[in-house]
């Protein structure tokens, strides 16, 4: 049995359940489609600064951010289209406006479409027409995020796309990792370093890309938890970021079609033709041990 339910908080909150098997999300589409809460039989999932989000001024920090249509940051948050240059700041602006509601569904899942369209305050920023929906798909223990992006401009859209997760760790020193790249690049220092399998939580910031994935798999088991969260994703995801800071209760480990700055290098950016459509899919999974 599956539950779509509304609540009013601060904003208007979609809550999922798959009764049967425990497990809830809550979705907030006022403040980016966001999902602020992963719940499997009372245990939190995701971490959510909850005093952070009460201030709509401020990036969240928690829950799973979408990313568009940048990941990371670019220099001085400028990139520069056909001899122009545009502000957008760091992973973009699907995360901070609002989407729509499209569609809810409780039949063989707990599942709620969104979407959000460009409009004047995006095109100062981002000089293409465009419709993203993402559909949230819950089933047992079980999270789909599916995407479709619709160029409705007239010329090639540029982007890249991600997902931020914030997952709720008590001790890191206790996580065993699958990433699948033998080497990684630190984001400060700019220097690649081998990968072993381990990161050393000592440090006050970690904060690396790992650009050379060979799966679509990865995962994070938490052996203070007994469990473990695998991430699987589409293909057209080149980068995994793992993102942590020192004293905080959360690890970030995130799918990026392409690496920081990419609507400069163009690296590894989606370009997508007039009218045309891209889909990609992120599922994330917990089970126990």
């Amino acid at each position: 049995m599956f539950e779509i339910t509304q609540k009013q908080e601060q904003y208007q909150t979609y809550v999922m359940t798959d009764v049967q098997a425990q497990s809830q999300i809550e979705v907030v589409p006022e403040r980016g489609a966001i999902i602020t809460r992963w719940r499997v039989k009372e245990e939190e999932i995701l971490y959510l600064d909850q005093e952070r989000f009460t201030h709509p001024e401020l990036s969240i920090r928690g829950g799973i951010p979408i990313l568009f249509p940048i990941c990371g940051n670019l220099p001085n948050n400028s990139y520069t289209y056909q001899n122009q240059t545009y502000q957008l700041k760091q992973h973009g602006f699907a995360r901070d406006l609002p989407w729509k509601v499209i569609e809810t569904n409780d039949h063989d899942c707990a599942s709620m479409t969104l979407a959000l369209q460009s409009d004047e305050q995006t095109l100062m920023v981002y000089p293409f027409e465009f419709e993203i929906t993402f559909t949230y798909q819950l089933k047992r223990n079980s999270l789909r995020i599916l995407q479709t992006y619709h160029n409705q401009s007239e010329a090639i859209m540029p982007f890249a796309t991600g997902l931020h997760p914030y997952f709720q760790v008590e001790a890191k020193n206790q996580l065993q990792f699958e990433i699948p790249a033998t080497f990684y690049q630190d984001q400060v220092s700019k220097e690649t370093y081998p990968f072993k399998g381990k990161f050393d939580f000592t440090q006050a910031e970690i904060d690396v890309a790992f650009t050379q994935i060979d799966k679509h798999h990865t995962a994070i088991a938490d052996l203070n938890k007994n469990h473990k969260i695998s991430i699987n994703y589409s293909d057209c995801y080149s980068t995994l970021v793992f993102w942590t800071i020192k004293g905080k209760d959360y690890v970030c480990l995130e799918p990026w079609t392409a690496p920081r700055n990419a609507l400069n290098t163009q690296e590894k950016l989606i370009c997508l033709e007039p009218g045309n459509t891209f889909d990609s899919v992120v599922e994330i999974n917990l089970s126990y041990f």
